[in-house]
């Protein structure tokens, strides 16, 4: 059910200010050196939990949402739009789309698209093919529902770890400058280790922002794949 990954090291790291809560929102990713932490397969059990941290620590994120999820937990994605949390289409059930045909990839991001507009009252821009599984058909038809593709710069392959220190580890191994990590809010072990890890991250210089914050002013088009 998740992400087969791509693993890049970590560089080295200029110790910068812990970014406010306040400034978080406002940072410039052309000036500071921001990280995007992304969570597929949401919202899940532990999102909440994960949720208040990010809150507590001012930090922003990305989740890549299964329709299905967020149909039984509106409350959840309501929230992360409010808090001002990134929300992509992850599609409705987790299927490996390079395997389906057109009109069954369309119904899976456009059911998904539905759900989280009625939630939010808006469409998401973003989507992540689950397991990474991809093409130009999918990302053309992708493409056709208004959104771009955002894979990413490493994957701690939390689903399997299931362990905070060795989830801690890959993290800090993975970050980079302008990097999107991939993580999983549906694993127990990663939501408890985000309060060390933030802090963590923060000591090396880093901003946790959104994806599209790390584009610095640029938007995505549809079809477009990033990084």
């Amino acid at each position: 059910m998740f992400v087969r990954g791509l693993v890049m090291a970590g560089v080295a790291a200029v110790l910068l200010p812990a970014p406010s809560a306040h400034a978080a929102a406002k940072v410039d990713c052309a000036k500071v050196k921001c990280l995007a932490l992304t969570f597929d397969d949401g919202p899940g059990a532990s999102t909440g939990t994960l949720l208040s941290t990010l809150r507590k620590s001012g930090a922003k994120a990305t989740f890549f949402l299964m329709g299905k999820h967020v149909e039984s937990r509106p409350t959840l994605v309501k929230r992360m739009a409010a808090e001002g949390h990134e929300i992509g289409n992850h599609t409705w059930s987790h299927p490996s789309l390079t395997t389906l045909f057109d009109e069954e990839i369309t119904q899976e991001l456009r059911t998904t698209q539905e759900a989280v507009k009625k939630v939010t009252g808006r469409a998401p821009k973003l989507f992540r093919p689950p397991y990474g599984n991809t093409d130009d058909r999918v990302a053309a038809l992708a493409g056709d529902e208004g959104m771009a593709q955002v894979l990413w710069t490493g994957t701690t392959l939390d689903w399997k770890l299931r362990d905070q220190k060795k989830i801690r580890a890959a993290v800090l191994k993975l970050a980079r400058r302008d990097g999107v990590i991939l993580m999983h809010d549906v694993v127990p072990q990663t939501v408890q280790v985000m309060p060390t890890l933030i802090k963590d991250l923060r000591k090396r210089g880093y901003h946790l922002v959104t994806v599209s914050a790390l584009l610095k002013g640029r938007t995505l088009e549809p079809g477009e794949t990033y990084p």
